[in-house]
């Protein structure tokens, strides 16, 4: 048989099979011990009684002489442990004190001789075939010792994995059983440390109904027979010190199922991963020194729905292909400043196979996709990002999780993270598994998951995707296919306590950052908090923002009609002002939109070129007065005409001033940032979109002139008034009604400009209002309103 060396590694011990407790080993061998102060023991009786060793010849590679053999192993537990099967290998393996004397069993496949190393201790164990090596060492107590493991064509010095005590506290095993561990990445997966003196990696891992879990990584060949792990009491969790092992070792766990069938899978916790398609979970550390203390301290000093909040929505794989995380450090915080935009969303950065999911088929939820670095060169990024004033919401999707056979499906051999009820279990949409939100320790993975991406990167809000298909129970699903819940209704309940504990949680553990939820129907309280009930008698589910699925809907069917029929459409525009305040609002124009046929913003307008782009522009102005937060997609900025793709990202070549018709998207992109300027600027836009007293219809019901006129106030009752006009013709004198009190208006921003690519159809001298009623209102002002465009005034 081929010699097969494994590598620097191993662990502990601490009972023997017969019972006896063994004395815990307290430190580490020094390496390198010389072949002149090394003697074997044991050379007589009589020494070894009298504890003093001699020096005899050095044992020969072929036996085990100088060493009494050791009672052999039941052959349950020899044949359990060669299956890796087996729950409590420490109390068969490493060095145990017996009445007889120190009794060291050792598994390494492959070897052809293991000698134990110590102080004045040098002698070889038996070979007891199968990769056994064993002896009983007549020493009073158990030395400090070291492994000399010898193979075909090397010889190995390592550290006795089974020598170790249990590296996980009793208090993180506590809160695991309790489904309370709100730090579980600190307790769960594969963590650098010095345990009893030494530097290696503790491993551990949630399998409850494993017969038993086995560490294999390059640092054992893939191998791992000589490393089984011990089972925590009843917790479920599995745990191996392995001495030696530092960052960038690949591993996994083999896991033998209850049916005695094995499965190599990837570690759930990893914080790193290898490069897709490859899979292997990487051990990690963090070396970033973060230099954002100042945004940290002060990025919760203003309410998130009382300030100013206009999001640019990243894919960063495609936003330019090929950078790494530094380097998109040194472009993407530069660009969305220069846009004004406040925030930036992130598309899943989480680990994930399949890029063609977007990130949203998630297999590694606590490891940064490293298909552009590591986790620090994220880090990096984050960084940088908060460096110049941007803040960072990462898409979360605790939702599903899809079924490769190295990932989270039936992780252990039965369901586990997902729900045992195949009907619960299976996602009708996607082809994925739906998440267990009743057991707690799936609940607890989730939500220290939410509290990682904050707490480890800084993130400043979660935005969280499919919770719609979380909340119910028939979600998709015909008659039949679905079970009420105790009460007899479609709720998840299960999945409500889940968000309700992982909002409070985040909140509470991360002051400033905000929850933002995708929820397409109409459930009661999504921003509410938590312990208020609503009509339903259910508390609110606490998050801090929903993106208004049905203002985007809706705007969006108006504006891609022809303008001759807008008016028949007019309440698809003014009817999200009849729930406006019934939550905290983004209205998002994301990936979703411009992508599977759906066509780009701008490539939804009707007419000719010059028409779409000033309908496009038109309604992003209506976009940014309106009632709520903004989201927008990375390519509608400039006005993209192509659908997006994540196989290229957006067609930066528009922007090329060798491109004739660069300045018709240079100037989308230049309205863009004045919005975002102006919108920061004033407080009318942003401070009161929450609450009724930020708005008031001047017209509404301009049907026949497509044209849609509203006021926005600030706390301190300061207005700005809000023109959209989706007609292809001038209006001159349009009389509109405005407050008595303001003296006169000023237009302070007009999509028509020449500098936005329009007509330039502008209102050049202020605007005084004369004492003619409209609109309710004892004065009005006549305006000129430019063809499909918005224009915005405030008072001069």
């Amino acid at each position: 048989m081929t010699a097969r060396k494994p590598s620097r590694n191993p662990s502990r011990s601490r009972k023997t099979s017969d019972g006896v407790e063994v004395p815990p080993v307290q430190q580490p061998v020094p390496t390198g011990i010389t072949a002149p102060a090394a003697v074997s023991v044991a050379a007589s009786p009589a020494t070894a009684d009298a504890g003093t060793a001699a020096a005899p010849p050095r044992p020969r590679r072929s036996g085990g002489h100088g060493v009494r053999p050791a009672p052999p192993l039941d052959g349950g537990d020899r044949g359990r442990l060669l299956a890796g099967e087996h729950h409590a290998p420490h109390d068969l393996l490493g060095a145990h004190l017996t009445r007889s004397g120190v009794v060291l069993r050792v598994l390494r496949p492959f070897a052809h001789s293991v000698t134990v190393l110590g102080q004045g201790l040098r002698t070889e164990l038996h070979e007891d075939g199968d990769g056994f090596f064993s002896g009983v060492l007549p020493v009073p107590a158990v030395p400090e010792y070291r492994l000399q493991v010898a193979y075909e064509d090397d010889e190995i010095e390592v550290q006795d994995p089974y020598r170790f005590l249990p590296s996980l506290g009793d208090l993180d095993l506590h809160l695991i059983g309790e489904g309370r561990h709100e730090e579980l990445w600190t307790a769960l997966g594969a963590r650098t440390m010095e345990h009893q003196g030494v530097a290696g990696t503790r491993f551990t891992v949630w399998a409850p109904n494993a017969r038993g879990v086995r560490v294999s990584g390059d640092f054992n060949y893939w191998d791992g027979t000589g490393f089984p792990m011990r089972s925590l009491g009843s917790t479920g969790v599995w745990e191996l010190f392995v001495p030696a092992v530092g960052e960038g070792t690949l591993y996994k766990f083999d896991i033998c199922r209850p049916d005695g069938s094995h499965t190599l899978r990837a570690d759930p916790m990893a914080r790193h991963a290898e490069v897709p398609p490859a899979n292997a979970s990487v051990v990690t550390a963090s070396h970033h020194e973060w230099q954002d203390a100042e945004w940290m301290a002060h990025r919760g000093d203003r309410a998130v729905h009382e300030a100013p909040f206009s999001v640019y929505e990243v894919h960063l794989p495609s936003w330019r292909p090929g950078l790494t995380y530094r380097q998109l450090a040194a472009q993407l915080p530069s660009y969305v400043k220069d846009l004004g935009f406040t925030h930036v969303e992130l598309m899943p950065v989480s680990e994930h196979p399949f890029g063609g999911s977007w990130g949203y088929q998630v297999t590694g939820f606590f490891a940064p996709t490293s298909r552009m670095g590591t986790p620090d060169d994220f880090r990096f990024l984050v960084d940088a990002l908060h460096g110049t004033g941007i803040g960072v919401i990462a898409d979360w999707v605790p939702a599903h999780f899809p079924r490769d056979d190295w990932a989270l499906a039936e992780f252990d051999g039965r369901a586990l993270y997902e729900h045992s009820d195949p009907s619960r279990a299976a996602h009708p949409d996607w082809g994925t598994l739906e998440f267990d939100f009743g057991r707690k320790e799936v609940r607890n993975f989730l939500v220290s998951n939410a509290t990682y991406w904050c707490e480890e990167f800084h993130i400043d809000g979660l935005r969280v995707d499919a919770v719609a298909s979380m909340l119910y129970l028939d979600y998709s699903r015909e008659d039949g296919e679905w079970s009420p819940n105790e009460h007899g209704g479609r709720e998840n309940l299960d999945a409500v306590a889940f968000l309700q504990e992982m909002n409070a949680t985040v909140y509470r553990r991360n002051p400033g950052v905000v929850t933002i939820a995708e929820e397409s129907t109409a459930w009661d309280g999504v921003t509410r908090a938590t312990h208020h009930a609503g009509p339903g008698g259910f508390g609110g589910l606490g998050f801090g923002l929903k993106w208004n699925m049905g203002w985007m809907h809706d705007s969006l069917g108006y504006v891609e009609k022809e303008p001759v029929h807008r008016k028949y459409h007019h309440g698809e525009m003014t009817f999200s002002m009849v729930y406006a305040y019934s939550e905290n609002y983004v209205l998002p124009i994301s990936h979703d939109e411009v992508v599977h046929g759906k066509r780009s913003l701008v490539s939804k307008m009707p007419g000719d070129w010059w028409q779409q782009r000033a309908n496009h522009r038109a309604y992003l102005g209506f976009m940014w007065a309106h009632p709520g937060k903004q989201l927008l997609f990375m390519g509608q900025e400039f006005a993209q005409g192509a659908e997006w793709s994540e196989g290229h990202g957006p067609d930066w070549w528009l922007l090329d001033p060798s491109y004739g018709a660069s300045p018709d998207h240079r100037g989308v992109r230049t309205l863009v940032g004045d919005l975002n300027a102006v919108y920061g600027a004033l407080p009318a836009l942003w401070q009161r979109d929450t609450v009724p007293e930020g708005f008031s219809w001047v017209d509404g019901g301009a049907s026949e002139d497509n044209v849609f006129a509203f006021l926005r106030y600030d706390a301190d009752g300061s207005p700005l008034l809000a023109v959209s006009h989706f007609s292809p013709a001038v209006r001159h004198d349009y009389r509109l009604g405005v407050p008595g009190a303001v003296e006169a208006w000023v237009e302070v921003l007009n999509t028509d400009a020449a500098r936005y690519g329009g007509g330039d159809v502008r209102n050049e001298e202020p605007l005084k209002p004369e004492a003619v009623a409209a609109h309710g209102s004892r004065a009005s002002i006549t305006v000129t309103l430019p063809p499909l465009a918005t224009v915005w005034f405030r008072p001069a």
